[in-house]
């Protein structure tokens, strides 16, 4: 049987999202903690406390540092090493909607809707931009390209065999402070072209993702980096050859509490440097490294390294 595994960090007390995430069938839930975390157990799901994750690799762990986000790495280092095939990455405060996880994209051949760039401009593809909320934009797509967000879909559809499958969010969707400060939207609906795919560099986030064994010992959540986190991830993963795959919307969102301003200063690094990263990966899909902190590449350089021992 493929071994399938969904992958989170928490700070909290089990969410009812978590609780519906332990109760999927045919998925085994693996909850990272961190140093803030409440100790706690939840029937159904594995817990990978902070001496598990000192077991598994200190050096990584160190590396990475604690009460960040990031520490869900440890958690795709120990899903990868246990042999799952397949990875999904959410967050604790998206809630599954009825079919969450079935009939994943991931490895099967897929007829997609493709997009193209529209003349010159467009450099960068922005997955909310060819739903009905063209309005918002993804979380680190740059915001120097949102007036030249133009695209051509093909008039035939396209068959791909997906590393990943992006799926969107109702409620509180994923975009930065600036969209969110501007617009505070509620999704209720999300209507798209599902699924679809780009030629072009595109970010998608760690919220409700599903990846193939195959890409992860290349996608990492960068420390150092604010909240850009899981995005450099997915450009660097895009630039490194990974087909990715967008789909309707299979959670909402109910955000935990968060300060606005907290954000957008915390994003304020991605915002200036991503239209520069961008530019370098699509001549070099290992640009990354020459924009991480130190302790960041150094955290990298561990997890490939650890990830290329699991394969040897």
């Amino acid at each position: 049987m493929i071994q399938r595994v969904i992958v989170t960090t928490t700070i909290n007390k089990p969410s009812s999202a978590l609780e519906e995430f332990a109760a999927m069938p045919g998925w085994d839930l693996l909850v990272v903690l961190d140093r803030k975390s409440p100790p706690f157990s939840l029937p159904g799901a594995e817990i990978l406390t902070v001496g598990d994750q000192e077991a598994l690799d200190r050096e990584l762990s160190d590396a990475i540092g604690w009460n960040c986000i990031q520490r869900r790495n440890m958690g795709y280092l120990h899903a990868y090493r246990s042999g799952a095939s397949l990875i999904a990455t959410v967050d604790d405060d998206n809630i599954p909607l009825p079919g969450w996880g079935n009939d994943v994209r991931v490895g099967k051949p897929t007829a997609c809707t493709m997009f193209e760039a529209e003349g010159s401009l467009a450099q960068t593809f922005d997955p909310l931009a060819v739903t009905s909320a063209p309005h918002l934009w993804h979380r680190g797509f740059p915001l120097t390209e949102l007036r030249t967000r133009s695209y051509r879909q093909l008039p035939d559809p396209v068959v791909v065999t997906p590393d990943v499958e992006a799926s969107l969010w109702l409620g509180d969707p994923d975009i930065d402070a600036v969209c969110r400060l501007e617009h505070a939207p509620y999704l209720e609906t999300l209507e798209g072209p599902t699924p679809y795919t780009s030629t072009l560099l595109a970010p998608f986030n760690s919220q409700n993702t599903f990846l193939a064994r195959s890409v992860l010992p290349e996608y990492f959540c960068f420390t150092g980096v604010g909240r850009f986190d899981d995005i450099w991830a997915s450009y660097h993963l895009r630039a490194k050859g990974a087909t990715v795959v967008y789909s309707a919307a299979s959670v909402t969102q109910e955000r935990n509490d968060h300060d606005l301003l907290v954000d957008l200063e915390r994003e304020t690094y991605g915002y200036v440097e991503t239209p520069r990263l961008l530019r370098e990966l699509r001549r070099d899909s290992d640009a990354i490294e020459r924009f991480l902190p130190p302790q960041a590449l150094a955290a990298f350089e561990r997890y490939r390294h650890v990830m290329r021992h699991v394969e040897g």
